[in-house]
């Protein structure tokens, strides 16, 4: 039985919600402020929080700070709820590393759906890590045999770094002097044409390497790198990783054919940007960004219009309109940045 820890300074909606979650099959850990929510997360470790954000104590953005700062509670789903619904406190919230955000009043199924989408992803990148692992401690460079060796290696003996979002990781023109595993988060590689148009080349996901232009020698990078949300990622010297590749020559095999499927997606990338109409690029598109953020594909998909518009090779006017279209037919919905899938599989038939 899962455990949820609900944070809620209003005992009856506390009382209330923590009924509903229980005849759920939830065992429930309910605080009453954010300071006592905190000391319970550290305590019992819930699989999932529920947390409101105004609250005396301690508000909801701080008790989601102290989590995220302490290695034992930074990876527990969080969700909040409350009645603040401006959109300036929902990107406050989702900049903080918040999962989800439920307005008030919610209804059950909204609450339940949330909760299982965001267990389900958690119990998948569990599953993924577990899959990776291998039953000594840690690997040396010599024992690096196949792709997920060298993720674990990442892991292991990789410089840790974090990117707030928007932040820039590494500029176009820059020497590679790292290649990096995302661990949390999500990265957009992009590159400004001679009108100062921004197209994005490739966007990465938790689990994947970047930031590599050549595995022979130190390039200067082709496009610029940027966090997208905030992220985590291991990073190691691109003249360690040339050295992984002399001692194991089966992996650079791998290694040749994710360059290959690399080149592969950017080649369809510009066919669909050549020869795709406007409907059926703006659709693959939000699809795409909905595959790469690890979200449900129904899940709303917090990403800017000029992000959707670069990756789809279309003006972000054209977008916009294509979106309002799309929204009209009752494909999606939107609220603010928030774009969210109401008929995936019409939206699937028209990529």
């Amino acid at each position: 039985m899962k455990k949820i820890l609900l944070i809620e300074d209003d005992a009856v909606l506390r009382e209330n919600t923590a009924e509903l979650l229980e005849l759920a099959n939830y065992n429930v850990l309910t605080a009453s402020n954010g300071q006592t929510g905190l000391e319970t997360a550290k305590k019992e470790t819930p699989d999932i929080i529920v947390c409101d954000i105004m609250m005396p104590v301690l508000d909801g953005y701080a008790v989601l700070d102290h989590l995220s700062k302490n290695e034992k509670t930074k990876y527990i789903p969080f969700i909040f709820l409350s009645a603040k619904t401006e959109h300036k406190d929902i990107r406050k919230g989702m900049d903080l590393g918040a999962d989800d955000y439920i307005p008030k009043p919610f209804s059950e199924d909204e609450l339940i759906s949330a909760i299982e989408s965001r267990l389900a992803k958690a119990s998948i990148l569990k599953d993924l890590k577990n899959a990776a692992q291998i039953p000594s401690s840690s690997l040396d460079e010599h024992d690096i045999k196949s792709l997920n060796d060298l993720k674990n290696f990442f892991d292991d003996h990789g410089n840790s770094f974090t990117f707030e979002k928007d932040t820039t990781i590494y500029t176009e023109g820059d020497h590679s002097n790292y290649i990096y595993l995302i661990r949390k988060g999500n990265v957009k590689c992009h590159q400004i044409d001679e009108q100062g148009k921004e197209l994005i080349t490739t966007l990465y996901q938790e689990d994947d390497l970047f930031g590599y232009t050549s595995f022979t020698s130190n390039q200067p990078h082709k496009e610029t790198a940027t966090a997208i949300k905030l992220t985590e990622v291991s990073g190691i010297s691109s003249s360690k990783f040339n050295e992984i590749l002399d001692e194991n020559p089966k992996l650079a095999i791998e290694l040749i054919q994710l360059l290959s499927d690399d080149l592969l997606t950017a080649k369809n990338q510009l066919l669909e940007m050549a020869y795709g109409s406007v409907s059926k690029k703006t659709a693959s598109t939000i699809l795409k960004f909905a595959e790469k953020i690890n979200r449900k594909p129904d899940a709303p998909i917090n990403i800017s219009r000029n992000d959707l518009a670069s990756v789809a090779g279309i003006a972000t006017e054209t977008l916009i309109r294509t979106l309002t279209s799309f929204r009209k037919e009752g494909i999606i919905k939107t609220d603010g940045r928030n774009i969210t899938v109401v008929d995936l599989e019409k939206l699937k038939a028209m990529s």
